[in-house]
């Protein structure tokens, strides 16, 4: 465990063995780096404080073994995502999920049930297929079609880890489950802090597919495609959009398509593309839209989202915050320990325990 986690904190630094050692305080060989990794040897105190501060990561993070491996890796990324990218996300989403799962165990909490067991597919075959799957999965939770307040709030009831993280620019978010002594322990899904909320609202729809299609079973229809389909069909199911819209328009005005974003919580591209594949614009019609008024969407927002109202406002993960704040009010763990869980400062901790100082 320790080998595997110096492997990914020197990829994430983008460092070489020998770069590594020559950083290091107090000295050690490249060829010590290398039996520390294969777990040949393992390091003095000393070194492994040393590694710690070299590769900017934390002695938890270096030595806990709540999670072995995040398995099923799925990355919302750019094309021209690097190794060393898949790193830092990898090493982010696995310090957030020890502390996690550290807080769980503390409070000695059960499992989750699993939520997908009767909407998981191996395959659909076709793009009808997904619209339905994401349709099933509304009825099966009971989602109704009204715009959904929280996609964070959805799934964290749901049992999902969800975790908003500093990842590389070119990961929006990703999908996996924890492994520990070989089973699953966990499901998580990771967003980027640096998005905005239609983004972060799409990511977790698009990683939330990930967890129920594995396959589209029809090479016609890539993954991530029909990943992106499921996304918009969860959070603009077609029936509630042609009940807002009516059916066949030759034209929706940009009034209406902002209205709409701002109704399902989605960006303007994506209300876009939506409105072309319940049919309600022709794909001549959105291909146009593209071509001309809509061009700069899929880059610059249109009256964005913001403020601390509404999507702005719940679209946040608040459960492992809660579960460390219900610890230190059993007394479970210490303020210092809470610190170190929230990363925030002692003092900060201290406040929210005893309140504003008194005049």
């Amino acid at each position: 465990m320790f080998g595997q986690r110096l492997r990914l904190a020197r990829k994430r630094a983008g460092l070489s063995m020998q770069s590594l050692a020559q950083q290091m305080t107090p000295q050690v060989t490249a060829q010590a780096i290398s039996k520390y990794e294969s777990g040949k040897m393992m390091p003095s105190s000393a070194v492994l404080v040393g590694l710690g501060k070299a590769l900017d990561v934390s002695l938890d993070f270096l030595m806990s073994a709540q999670v072995e491996a995040l398995d099923g890796l799925e990355f919302r990324k750019h094309s021209r995502t690097s190794a060393r990218d898949r790193a830092k996300a990898e090493a982010v989403v696995i310090d957030s999920l020890e502390r996690y799962l550290a807080i769980e165990e503390i409070l000695e909490l059960s499992p989750p049930v699993d939520a997908f067991r009767d909407v998981r597919s191996d395959s659909v075959a076709t793009e009808a297929d997904i619209d339905d799957k994401a349709d099933a999965l509304r009825n099966v939770w009971q989602l109704g079609m009204d715009p959904i307040p929280s996609l964070c709030a959805l799934l964290e009831d749901k049992g999902i880890k969800v975790i908003v993280g500093d990842l590389p620019d070119r990961i929006n978010g990703l999908a996996c489950d924890v492994l520990r002594e070989g089973k699953r322990v966990a499901e998580a899904v990771v967003v980027s802090e640096h998005a905005n909320v239609e983004r972060k609202r799409f990511t977790l729809a698009h990683e939330l597919a990930h967890r129920i299609i594995h396959s589209t079973g029809n090479p016609a229809i890539k993954l991530e495609v029909a990943m992106n389909r499921f996304a918009g069909a969860f959070l603009v199911p077609a029936k509630s959009l042609l009940e807002e819209t009516g059916a066949a328009r030759r034209r929706v005005t940009y009034h209406e398509i902002i209205r709409l974003k701002h109704t399902y919580g989605v960006s303007a591209a994506a209300m876009l593309m939506r409105l072309g594949q319940v049919g309600i614009l022709r794909p001549a019609s959105v291909q146009h839209a593209f071509a001309t008024f809509a061009r700069s969407w899929r880059k610059d927002e249109p009256e964005p989202i913001g403020g601390r109202r509404g999507f702005a406002a719940f679209e946040k993960p608040r459960r492992f915050e809660q579960l460390v704040w219900r610890a230190v009010g059993e007394e479970l763990i210490s303020p210092v320990r809470a610190a170190t869980l929230l990363n925030q400062s002692l003092a900060a901790v201290e406040q929210q325990i005893s309140g504003p100082p008194h005049q």
